[in-house]
């Protein structure tokens, strides 16, 4: 069986009434989403098992994922989410914890009006009880957060950690002084930190993107976290406002044609496995 994972991905449906980011305008996103629409995708690439990430901003979201989990062997685990602001969510986190195919959660940092919120005093509880039911965490924000999510993972070196989307970089705009702030910042987490990095999100920050206009992103974070630290994600079906899953994965296979086998190894399937305990 293939070794390769897809570590991101959503299965949603817009009536459940909880994802408050998605446009209900959007055709291509304000849909329902389901196992059966990625199937033939999965297989045509060889795709064994995938990572279910959340969208919504609620535990019954998670609930929701899980039950799709249980009924979907192609699914490997769930990245959910609680309420950090709440402490009485540990609870939540503690049952949760004790599913097989609960991984971790991900705050939706990115959406949070306060770019501090990560580092204030009453939501420090969640970060430790991550650690302590062994989970994992995912680092979803911009790149003006890089300074605060260094911050946290130096505060918290024993968290289980993996950047999403690269920090998604602003490459619709490519500015010289945007490229250098960002790769500073991911050269900071990935040389002062344990964190890992997801290869995923990136043609969904460039309009019309390229091979060439993406690939001074991949380059870098493939340098400086290395492929055993970077792990491929299609963010399907968010992905499909750019490009295909087949065309985002072809493109992800060109930005590494200069690894080794081992290393796209790596990056395709060994790193997820290893992060996420799969």
């Amino acid at each position: 069986m293939t070794k390769d994972i897809d570590a991101h991905q959503h299965y949603w449906h817009p009536l459940r009434g909880d994802y408050d980011w998605m446009p209900m305008d959007n055709a291509v996103l304000a849909r329902p989403y389901g196992p059966a629409d990625l199937a033939p995708h999965l297989k045509a690439h060889g795709i064994a098992r995938t990572v279910l990430v959340q969208a919504a901003a609620t535990v019954q979201e998670t609930e929701y994922m899980l039950g799709i989990a249980d009924a979907t062997p192609s699914v490997a685990g769930v990245v959910g989410w609680i309420d950090f602001d709440q402490p009485a969510d540990l609870h939540h986190l503690q049952r949760l914890a004790r599913h097989p195919k609960f991984l971790g959660v991900r705050p939706m940092i990115q959406d949070i009006p306060d770019d501090n919120w990560m580092l204030r005093d009453e939501v420090q509880w969640g970060y430790q009880a991550v650690i302590d039911n062994d989970l994992t965490f995912d680092a979803l924000g911009f790149p003006r957060h890089l300074a605060n999510f260094h911050t946290l993972l130096a505060r918290y070196p024993d968290m289980r950690v993996v950047i999403d989307h690269c920090m998604k970089p602003q490459i619709r705009t490519h500015s010289p002084e945007d490229f250098a702030y960002w790769a500073d910042g991911m050269s900071a987490l990935a040389k002062q930190t344990r964190a890992t990095c997801k290869l995923s999100g990136i043609v969904t920050e460039a309009d019309g993107w390229t091979l060439d206009a993406l690939r001074p992103y991949a380059d870098h974070v493939l340098s400086v976290f290395g492929p055993d630290r970077v792990m491929w994600g299609s963010d399907w079906p968010v992905c499909q406002l750019e490009a295909s899953y087949d065309d985002w994965r072809e493109a992800a296979r060109e930005l590494t044609a200069h690894l080794s086998s081992d290393d796209r190894d790596m990056v395709f399937g060994g790193t997820a496995a290893r992060f996420y305990r799969i």
